[in-house]
């Protein structure tokens, strides 16, 4: 079994599917966490639509054997220098068999192509998973550098 990781569009079938999965995972646990129900399907479809990708500068997409199974995007900040780490996922199934690592890894190195010599994310508590992989990876935890209302743990790391 064999992982790939290819730079793709974020409208590509695959990159679409993933993002579907990625939001709705994270949508749910939040709204299962704080309010008991899952994310109501009208305003999964919204918040889907609303956040097309268009903005990153790279996706990438990982695949187990072939299959789509998870993805990695980076935007560059204001700071041409810094880059952010978001849409890290990794389907369910394949968890814990290095794929994760593997994603963050060839986003920390589109980063650097890109002329960012730092990376910088934010995550929420109830996501262990990701605080762990990142902790593990190098990030360290830093004080906010944004005001997103759903962050709540924010990382960085030198990529040079």
């Amino acid at each position: 079994m064999t992982w790939t990781i290819t730079p793709e569009p974020v409208d590509s079938p695959d990159a679409v599917a993933l993002w579907r999965a990625y939001y709705t995972e994270v949508s749910d646990r939040w709204y299962l966490l704080h309010e008991g129900r899952t994310t109501d399907p009208a305003e999964l479809e919204r918040e889907i639509a609303a956040d097309t990708g268009r903005d990153l500068a790279v996706l990438l997409v990982a695949r187990y054997d072939g299959t789509a199974a998870g993805t990695a995007g980076v935007r560059l900040t204001s700071d041409a220098a810094t880059a952010e780490l978001t849409r890290v996922f990794l389907l369910p199934a394949l968890r814990g068999t290095g794929g994760a690592a593997r994603l963050v890894t060839a986003a920390e190195a589109a980063a650097r192509d890109l002329g960012a010599g730092r990376m910088i994310l934010d995550t929420r508590s109830d996501l262990v998973e990701a605080r762990t992989l990142y902790a593990r990876l190098g990030y360290a935890e830093t004080p906010a550098h944004n005001t997103d209302p759903y962050a709540e743990h924010w990382f960085s790391k030198r990529l040079v």
